[in-house]
């Protein structure tokens, strides 16, 4: 009987994330290490590289995230940095929906509203070729997080 394929692990290291740019940038360092490019600070460019073809994810059928201090990246990719975010592409809005926009920066200042975050987390299970396990702070030292779950 042949053990299941577990896949790559690839390690998130969460205190390295400050804000958007920096998010981008860890991701460049796990995931296209031995690239001659990077990725676009895109959510659409995140999602593209979870199904795999290149970088980290070149070959694998699956990946396990292990992202360590997550907490520190749930904060740095709050509320605040998701506002300044939105606020950016209304002045940007020959290319995006503004009244999109406005609607989702409401929904942030009234509290229901999604964080960069929350959608990273979201692009990430969305993809049923990562694997997430709910072990807060596990005895390797990293915050594993279930599929679906913050």
């Amino acid at each position: 009987m042949n053990a299941p394929d577990t896949g790559k692990r690839i390690i998130i290291e969460g205190d390295a994330i400050r804000d958007i740019p920096s998010f981008y940038d860890e991701i460049n360092r796990v995931f296209m290490a031995g690239e001659h490019w990077k990725l676009g600070q895109s959510l659409d460019a995140l999602a593209d590289l979870l199904y795999g073809g290149y970088g980290a994810m070149a070959g694998a059928r699956q990946a396990t995230i292990l992202w360590r201090d997550i907490a520190l990246s749930q904060a740095a990719l709050g509320i605040e940095t998701t506002l300044d975010f939105l606020r950016g592409r209304v002045l940007a809005r020959s290319q995006f929906n503004g009244s999109s926009i406005a609607g989702q920066i409401a929904a942030l200042e009234a509290g229901r509203g999604k964080t960069y975050f929350d959608i990273v987390l979201e692009v990430f299970a969305d993809h049923p070729n990562i694997r997430f396990a709910q072990a807060p702070h596990g005895p390797d030292g990293y915050f594993h997080f279930a599929r679906g779950a913050p």
